[in-house]
């Protein structure tokens, strides 16, 4: 079974920048949807964005227009580009790509 590993997460400043990746053991050309979801202290996880595998995007309404998630899929990864960060952004950020989930990588945005 393909197995997802998240990098990229980190400690950064509010109104700052990180992009997340999520690097699979094996091929995704038949994850047809992968998405991030996240994850804050003492709330539900929720979903970010999702991508399907012709490069169609949706957002959450909290991050659109802060946030651009793709995927390569020669590359087996997907991204997530954070832009414009605020506190309220940190979380566990996790991806996911059918019944596969990544082990998550921690995102905090405080000054």
């Amino acid at each position: 079974q393909v197995q997802l590993v998240e990098s990229g997460g980190g400690l950064v400043q509010p109104g700052g920048s990180l992009r997340l990746s999520c690097a699979a053991s094996g091929s995704i050309i038949n994850m047809y949807v992968m998405a991030w979801y996240r994850q804050a202290p003492g709330k539900q996880r929720e979903l970010v964005a999702t991508v399907t595998s012709g490069g169609s995007t949706n957002y959450a309404g909290s991050v659109k227009g802060r946030f651009t998630i793709s995927r390569d899929n020669t590359k087996n990864t997907m991204y997530l580009q954070m832009n414009s960060l605020k506190p309220e952004d940190t979380a566990v950020y996790y991806c996911n790509g059918g019944r596969v989930w990544g082990q998550g990588t921690q995102v905090t945005v405080s000054s």
